[in-house]
């Protein structure tokens, strides 16, 4: 998964705008934008970055932190 879903609920909130907006901006169905903030589904990296731009939001606080590989500290 790319997305940190609960990050992508939290910017969209953010900007005041509906799950159905926010698909419209982005070019995805609404109930596409539904699974990819429920985890369901991962967004693309193309649509991650369109959903970024459409919120006004740097791109990084969308993705998906990577956990470190156990051993690594």
């Amino acid at each position: 998964m790319h997305q940190e879903p609960e990050a992508v609920t939290w910017a969209r909130e953010k900007a005041g705008l509906t799950k159905r907006a926010l698909a419209g901006e982005v070019g995805i169905s609404e109930q596409l934008m539904g699974e990819i903030e429920s985890g369901w589904r991962s967004a693309t990296p193309a649509n991650l970055a369109r959903i970024a731009a459409a919120l006004n939001c740097p791109l990084v606080v969308l993705e998906r932190k990577r956990q470190s590989a156990a051993g690594d500290d």
